[in-house]
């Protein structure tokens, strides 16, 4: 049977959120039932993934969702990968501010059933969890790419930029009780990076030419591409990939705002990411991707 996925994520930012839809969409155990878009221009990042489901031959429900945080100043309000958008073909009208309600009804409609794949910041999710508190337990699970929760790649202690991009949205939404809570950290993701000519030459499936061609915007400014929402997804069809441990993730938005701070604890709500096998993922995703 299929595992029913809701997504919600900030494509057109860092290029790794397109990297993640565009394996959701080549992996066949993934019934993908709509993606939320979040943060800055919700509409052009809902383009871009319209372009991936064109791409793929699916069509899939896409919301813009929240624009803006739901107190702090917006940190992320342009979407440079839409640069590319007119060399592809995709929708340019969409459901407008309804994004947060097709979420609650999605969820309702199929309780115990679908993993919320979060992969940008939290602002939907942190309004969709205030709005009706029985979504959290409605859900199959919670899967995050989402905070930092070690001392590796000597990063302890700083804020993950999709936590701090709303941290009052982290907060509600780390406090929620869900069946399956897991983080996977920008200290286990940063393991999974290609050099931008490893990229290009592995990119040239059908399914990753779109995606490709938006990471030419993302490689004017790096030479590297990390994995860390690819990573948060394929963990959600290969349990083998990371290793997780239990315990308890405390989001702070007052003091230090968008750090996630983590206590191991064997009867915790919360699974976070210690370990990454990298070559087990990597030999997943394109071997996924290359499905279409």
């Amino acid at each position: 049977m299929k595992t029913k996925l809701l997504l919600d994520t900030d494509i057109g930012s860092d290029i790794d959120d397109a990297v993640c839809l565009a394996y959701l969409l080549a992996q066949p155990h993934c019934d993908l039932l709509g993606i939320t878009t979040v943060t800055g221009d919700v509409v052009k990042r809902a383009m871009l993934a319209s372009v991936l489901c064109k791409v793929a031959g699916k069509t899939v429900p896409i919301y813009p969702g929240c624009a803006a945080p739901i107190l702090v100043p917006q940190l992320q309000p342009d979407v440079p990968q839409a640069a590319a958008l007119n060399r592809w073909e995709h929708d340019t009208e969409f459901p407008k501010g309804e994004a947060v309600e097709f979420l609650r009804k999605t969820i309702r409609k199929n309780p115990g059933e679908v993993i919320l794949l979060t992969i940008g910041p939290l602002t939907n999710i942190g309004l969709l969890f205030a709005a009706d508190p029985e979504i959290p337990r409605l859900l199959k699970g919670l899967v995050m790419m989402c905070g930092v929760f070690t001392g590796r790649f000597d990063i302890h202690g700083r804020a993950e930029w999709n936590a701090k991009l709303d941290p009052h949205a982290s907060e509600i939404v780390y406090r929620a009780q869900t069946a399956t809570h897991r983080s996977i950290g920008l200290d286990v993701t940063l393991q999974t990076v290609l050099k931008a000519a490893e990229v290009r030459q592995r990119f040239q499936t059908r399914m990753l030419a779109p995606v490709l061609d938006f990471a030419e915007v993302w490689f004017e400014k790096t030479e590297n591409m990390v994995f860390h929402d690819p990573l948060a997804a394929t963990t959600i069809f290969d349990e083998g990939i990371c290793g997780f441990e239990r315990g308890t993730v405390r989001a702070d938005a007052q003091n230090e705002p968008g750090q996630t701070i983590w206590s191991a604890d064997p009867a915790g709500k919360h699974q976070v990411a210690l370990t990454v096998d990298s070559e087990r993922f990597f030999t997943h995703y394109f071997g996924t991707v290359s499905m279409i």
